[in-house]
């Protein structure tokens, strides 16, 4: 929908005028833009209500796969693969397609479901594509989701060397399951309509993503909820009043998300709770807070009858709006009034008994023996003002780059513009969105019930601002700081409100199944708890089981640079297997900061080992004494050869090796599969492609991404050395005294690095590529693994309609590609005064193999979710990682030409420098061979200062050359080993 709201508005607003020199009649601005995108889902059902096409009468068909049109008998899977479905099945997999045909008597919307049984590990999700006959109906058809199920591999939670508990191993639930087509950000709380023509329709289901077997498709009748008083008439019995079933809410039975997890809440009206242990005594909190999430849980009753459900929950989330639930029981909606109920935001723990708006408890009919009840996230509520919101944003945005045409982009205060005759509509647009986001906070406010919440706050104070600026339109390309720039912008505000609105937390301790049984109360009374927090306070002196501090002098001591869930996981890990296996004890602590690594080593504190700090680290220890030189252990060449050669290059100091690389960013090409085809634009090799194809994205208000735009002021070497590199310029003189950036072929890079900006127009800035590439202003660029996180645990409304391309390069006179990219990220290192240097390398070398790293990269994700992806360094590890494999041998083939820049006592000026030389080229117009060579007599009078501080120089003259590594010189030692 995103996507839609803004290129449609482009296309027409910004390149009407161009349609003739774009394409003939049959390929307009106009249908190409509905080629692109098509209409939201909510759009096309107001569509659908206004020319009378309602739901079709009662109606169902079952489509075996030996029906499949497009799918030949050989292709289906026999009986004794079909994992007990009794029929053949289809194995949907690599992008394959398969066709049904329907023929339905009267026109109408109807349901699909689908029969799948999902295969593959389960982390990459299952995706695929739903066209009806020819099209896809509305966007959200481009993307249908088939989830797993999933189960904790115990129901006991084992406990880890502090006695606290630990999350258990989770599984996939490996049976057939049944689902409808749902919109796969979950925001629509029925399953998704299609329209059909009476007689014959075509239904293609396209593979995106994931592998899954395929039985019967399923053409249904829209389904009905009924009312809670049809649902007491449908179901006779009396409710069941000395009943009293508790559950522990930490234990479901299974979930259709592997990170929906146990949490610790030390809080001593949580049951269990123990005060010198943390305990996994709650569920939910940010691990159950996506809209379509769902957990059950089985319920056991003793007779059949009705019952009262109350769940014991914690809601604090941080904005004061409510956050809602789907309840079912055995599977299915009971009645409409607990499909979308809410709970608001409580200080305390609360028993919330599922009850109407007048507090009359909902009974619910259950059988004798099991049954279950599911709570799934429910966001749907607030679609509604997630869509007006995503209207007035792709509508600021369209009016900003209409602004932005028209004056350039200057922003001078001092200069005077007549907005008003070129956009007359100017000030209606602005108010128009004003009076939208007022009825949306109004909407809000009665679901908070009167409570004035942090979003409806934001759809006041974007409403406001939008007023102020309609009262002088002619003012806004002096302000668009207020409309669509920076973060107090209205376009930043709303932006915010969107996130905050899709996330629904909520922790959950005990369930209860009961009738007139009186409760037991959710919080202690205030003396028990003043008692509590007392002792609490004591206790906590004793029991900081991850903070650094002495151990023993046989326990090798291991400081990490990562958050608290990493850390647990990584000694728990070391503990099962590493100490069993090599009778070596480590301790993981969990590093306050980086710069804590080079007070204690003044302080003769220092770790053994210190893990996921930054690259560069490593060598401003080692050229000061304090880092081990890793060379000295007689295997390490057997090491070397995990990684990519170029990553070591700022670890080296003549032919000592201070580090190993532990995880290893990647810039590679992003780019929108959807846009480019639309406008049939290839996606570039090399700059001179890019350069190519950069006039035909401006014409349409699109732009090429590269990392100097996401730089501010100062332009790191991740953004400036490529250019370098890739033109086979250099940093360095030969004997490392001095810098060679005056060298024809750098200075040919830098020249290409400033031309981007200066002759081709690039953006010069942008705060955020992955927001403009998610709402198509930017559809391609240069980016990292930030990125790649980003857009793949947070942007699902594209998922399967991007993809990666190798970093542009140069081509060089022999017909390759040179692709040279950094690649920093983070590093494990040994320090010098450590007294277990064998065991730490020991350990360094068990986290660094291939099947601790494959492990605990998996383990990761499933535990927490898409967004803890694990970038490792390890090569091998890397191309097992539960990654979509097309994206890992895109990244794979870019790090054979990582290269990261060696490191010298005066590297930092050189960076400095390059970046300084940008600034004056492209803002003061100075020529670039005389920026450089400002820079040089700069970069060498700092040359000198660090050579005398550090030995290699004397009085201007040189004692001993400075050797600068090479990749050729790493790749020599894994040649050495290998002989």
């Amino acid at each position: 929908m995103k996507r839609k709201m803004l290129f449609w508005p482009l296309l027409l607003l910004l390149l009407i005028p161009n349609h003739i020199a774009f394409a003939d009649e049959k390929n307009s601005p106009e249908q190409l833009a509905e080629q692109v995108i098509e209409p939201s889902y909510l759009y096309i059902l107001k569509q659908w209500k206004e020319v009378g096409i309602d739901n079709a009468s009662p109606y169902e068909r079952a489509i075996s796969p030996t029906d499949f049109l497009s799918v030949p008998e050989s292709d289906l899977l026999p009986l004794n693969e079909s994992k007990g479905y009794e029929d053949q099945v289809f194995s949907w997999k690599d992008q394959k397609s398969i066709t049904v045909e329907v023929d339905v008597e009267e026109e109408g919307l109807y349901e699909l479901g689908f029969d799948y049984f999902p295969l593959g590990e389960g982390i990459v999700p299952i995706e695929g594509s739903i066209e009806v006959n020819g099209s896809y109906p509305y966007y959200e058809s481009r993307r249908i989701l088939f989830p797993k199920d999933w189960k904790s591999a115990s129901t006991k939670f084992e406990k880890d060397r502090f006695g606290d508990e630990i999350i258990p191993k989770q599984v996939p639930i490996e049976e057939w399951h049944y689902v409808k087509a749902e919109d796969s950000s979950y925001l629509h709380s029925r399953p998704l309509k299609f329209h059909l023509k009476a007689g014959k329709n075509t239904i293609k289901l396209s593979n995106l993503r994931g592998e899954m077997l395929l039985g019967n498709v399923y053409v249904d009748s829209v389904g009905t909820i009924p009312s809670y008083k049809e649902y007491l008439e449908q179901n006779k019995g009396e409710l069941i009043e000395d009943a009293m079933v508790t559950i522990e809410a930490e234990h479901p039975t299974k979930k259709n998300s592997s990170f929906i997890r146990p949490v610790n809440r030390q809080d001593a009206s949580v049951v269990p709770y123990k005060r010198d242990s943390r305990l996994l005594n709650v569920i939910g909190g940010e691990s159950w807070e996506q809209s379509g999430q769902s957990a059950t849980w089985n319920i056991e009753v003793e007779e059949d009858g009705y019952y009262n459900i109350s769940l014991k929950v914690l809601q604090e989330k941080q904005t004061s709006f409510p956050v809602y639930r789907t309840v079912m029981i055995n599977g299915e909606i009971p009645f409409e009034e607990v499909e979308h109920y809410g709970f608001q935001q409580e200080k305390n723990w609360k028993n919330e008994t599922l009850s109407d708006d007048k507090g009359e408890a909902y009974s619910f009919y259950l059988k004798k023996g099991t049954n279950t009840l599911t709570l799934k996230v429910d966001a749907s509520p607030v679609n509604r003002t997630l869509f007006e919101i995503d209207q007035v944003m792709q509508g600021i945005e369209e009016l900003s780059l209409s602004i932005k045409q028209l004056t350039g982009n200057s922003q001078d205060r001092s200069r005077g513009w007549r907005i008003t005759e070129y956009l007359p509509d100017i000030e209606d647009r602005l108010l128009n969105w004003a009076t939208a986001l007022d009825k949306e906070s109004e909407y809000l406010l009665e679901l908070s019930e009167g409570q004035e919440a942090v979003e409806v706050v934001s759809l006041n104070i974007a409403s406001e601002r939008l007023r102020t600026l309609a009262e002088s339109p002619d003012e806004i390309p002096s302000r668009l700081t207020q409309l669509s720039e920076g973060s107090s912008s209205v376009a930043q505000i709303l932006g915010n409100a969107i996130l905050d609105l899709k996330k629904q937390p909520l922790f959950m301790d005990r369930i209860y199944i009961h009738g007139d049984e009186k409760l037991p109360k959710a919080e202690l009374g205030f003396f028990a708890k003043t008692k509590e927090s007392v002792l609490k306070f004591f206790h906590s002196f004793q029991s900081n089981t991850l903070a650094t501090e002495d151990v023993e002098d046989d326990v090798v001591d291991i400081w990490v640079n990562r958050p608290r869930q990493y850390v647990e996981l990584m000694q728990n890990m070391a503990d099962q297997q590493f100490t069993p296996e090599t009778g070596i004890k480590v301790r993981f602590s969990i590093m306050p900061s980086e710069q804590k690594l080079i007070l204690a080593n003044a302080a003769n504190s220092q770790p053994d080992l210190a893990l996921g700090i930054s690259t560069w680290l490593p060598y401003e220890l080692a050229i000061r004494g304090a880092a081990y030189d890793l060379r000295q252990f007689d295997d390490f060449g057997e090491t070397v050869g995990r990684f990519s050669p170029g990553a070591f290059l700022p670890m080296i100091i003549d032919d000592s090796v201070y580090a190993l690389p532990e995880t290893q960013d990647f810039f590679v090409q992003f780019y929108r599969k959807d846009i480019l085809n639309a406008l049939d634009v290839p996606v570039p090799d090399t700059w001179d492609d890019v350069v190519e194809v950069l006039p035909e994205l401006q014409r349409f208000g699109l732009n090429y991404y590269t990392p100097i735009a996401g730089a501010v002021a100062f332009k790191p070497f991740q953004a400036t050395a490529p250019f370098i590199y890739q033109n086979q310029g250099d940093l360095y003189v030969e004997n490392g005294m001095g810098t060679s950036i005056d060298s024809d072929e750098t200075i040919k890079g830098i020249q290409f690095m400033t031309d981007l900006n200066t002759i081709y127009s690039t953006p010069l800035q942008v705060p955020n590529f992955y927001n403009h590439f998610r709402y198509s202003t930017l559809p391609i660029g240069v980016a990292n693994f930030q990125t790649y996180v980003q857009l793949t645990a947070a942007a699902p409304e594209i998922s399967g309609w991007w993809d990666i391309a190798p970093h542009p390069g140069v081509m060089q006179e022999d017909g390759t590609v040179s692709r040279w990219a950094t690649g920093s990220g983070q590093a494990g290192m040994i320090f010098n005064g450590s007294k277990n240097k064998e065991q730490a390398w020991e350990l360094l070398k068990w986290w660094t193999s291939t099947e601790i790293q494959t492990d605990f990269a998996t383990t990761l994700q499933i535990m927490y979710g898409p967004s803890y992806m694990w970038n490792t360094s390890n090569l091998e590890a890397f191309a097992q990682l539960p990654w979509p494999e097309e994206h890992k041998e895109v990244i794979l083939e870019q790090w054979e030409q990582l290269m990261e820049v060696p490191k010298t006592p005066y590297t930092y000026m050189i960076e400095r420098e390059i970046s300084n030389v940008w600034n004056r080229v492209v803002f003061d117009g100075e020529n670039t061979r005389s920026a450089v060579d400002d820079a040089v007599v700069t970069i060498d009078r700092e040359m000198r200062r660090k050579m005398e501080e550090f030995g290699y120089m004397k009085d201007g003259k040189i004692i001993k050359p400075y050797h600068i590594p090479t990749i050729e010189q790493v790749e020599s030692w894994v040649e050495e080993n290998d002989e």
